[in-house]
């Protein structure tokens, strides 16, 4: 391959599709390079794929509300129809319980306000009315099987419930990576796979391209870093790992699939539902499942991973904690023999909120720490990665002068200096998937 491009996109999960995306209708010329054999092939085909509008800051709340309005027109979105079929966006709203844990909410309900975002408050009486298998009654904190209080309640009851109408979930989150990509490929744009990245190139104090792991070279002024669970390896491959007061680190988790209880169809009437007193959430699937993953309580260890591409990918004794944890919740909810579901690493950061920025290397960007909560706004942070590389590659110091956003179906701006690598630990963070 002797092509030089305008821009090199390393990995093609969600994010790297949709930034390619956003990039080729600006008429950037790029090549998407990923080491898998697909598009979305990676923690794009683990996620959960819940697209919701609740997090803990204002900045990331208004990313995801401004996603959904792709989200639910995803086909007017893409412009194109792909051959392997388009995805579907199941719209069943987000049923959320209030803890001390998330302030009973009343932080992210005046952010819905802020931002315009429609809620209902659930009064504890109202939940069955929701969920009609749910029991309400108190477990926090979150413990483990072995816990001899371990399904106790600790309390009568939850404080309550908020609902949330807009959200729901896609049914293939690895489709919408191909989706998107055809929908660059239509621009423009080009993408290769079961390639791998050896070296980020450098001239002159500036990104110059990659070296592919067969040693050809490909030339480009910009590079940037969307490669999931192997983030901070590329970060690392560029040396500019140690110019960062936030770094990323893969996660392994896991996800339960299990069917739903006896006489009640949650594929139907179910929805996506957040529980941080038992630290569980889970969401509707396929055949009347239900998809069951955790909120990172204190008391699971987590299993931190140096090497991506060497990891258990076996279902371990965490899969039946998660469906116990459920189980106080549902109590109908068999415990099956049989394990199904998903093990896949998390991208994340250390107040797991991604990092949407340039780097200390003249052309090199990252769209990094986006597993697990992410999903949901791969449209947006495609458009806001666009936007910081046309911003800097004009001259424009984002890091003194954070780069500002406008969500234009919120009609809000925000200060993509929230995302920054060089950014505090932001203390309102849920520490957890829920972002």
């Amino acid at each position: 391959m002797s092509k030089s491009y305008d821009a090199i996109i390393i990995g093609a999960g969600v994010i790297g599709a949709c930034t390619a995306f956003e990039m080729a209708k600006k008429g950037w010329k790029t090549l998407s390079i990923d080491k898998l054999p697909e598009s979305g092939y990676g923690s794009t085909s683990g996620s959960c794929a819940i697209i919701r509008t609740y997090y803990s800051a204002l900045e990331t709340c208004a990313l995801a509300y401004e996603g959904w309005h792709y989200w639910k027109d995803w086909d007017g979105y893409m412009g194109v129809q792909d051959d392997h079929g388009m995805i579907e966006y199941k719209e069943t709203g987000c049923l959320v319980i209030k803890t001390p844990h998330n302030h009973s909410l009343s932080k992210v309900c005046s952010t819905m306000d802020e931002i315009g975002c429609p809620y209902e408050d659930i009064a504890t009486s109202e939940i069955k009315k929701y969920l009609p298998i749910a029991d309400t009654q108190q477990f926090e904190p979150a413990k483990r099987p072995e816990d001899p209080e371990f399904g106790l309640p600790t309390g009568p009851s939850v404080e309550g419930a908020v609902f949330f109408p807009h959200g729901g979930y896609v049914n293939d989150p690895k489709l919408s990576a191909h989706n998107a990509q055809r929908a660059a490929e239509a621009h423009g744009a080009e993408f290769i796979f079961n390639t791998e990245v050896s070296e980020i190139l450098q001239d002159d104090g500036r990104v110059s391209g990659v070296k592919l792991s067969n040693g050809t070279e490909v030339q480009a002024p910009v590079v940037i870093n969307i490669a999931g669970p192997h983030s901070s390896k590329i970060n690392e491959m560029a040396g500019v790992d140690d110019d960062m007061k936030i770094s990323t680190r893969a996660l392994r988790h896991e996800v339960a699939h299990v069917p739903s209880p006896a006489g009640f169809d949650f594929e139907k009437d179910g929805m996506v539902y957040s529980d941080s007193d038992i630290h569980t959430y889970c969401r509707p699937e396929t055949g009347n499942n239900i998809l069951i993953g955790s909120e990172d309580p204190a008391c699971d260890e987590k299993e931190w991973v140096d090497d991506p591409d060497n990891y258990d990918e076996n279902f371990s004794e965490q899969w039946k904690v998660l469906v116990m944890r459920m189980a106080q919740r549902f109590p109908e909810l068999g415990i099956p023999s049989k394990t199904r579901g998903v093990v896949a690493l998390y991208d994340v950061t250390e107040d797991w909120m991604p990092i949407y920025d340039k780097s200390n290397l003249p052309g090199f960007y990252m769209a990094v720490g986006t597993s697990g909560n992410q999903y949901k706004n791969a449209p947006v942070a495609g458009k806001m990665m666009t936007a910081i590389v046309e911003s800097c590659e004009e001259g424009h110091d984002h890091d003194v002068d954070p780069l500002q956003f406008h969500l234009e179906h919120i009609d809000k701006t925000i200060s993509l200096g929230v995302f920054s690598r060089n950014r505090e630990i932001n203390q309102n963070s849920s520490f957890s998937v829920i972002g």
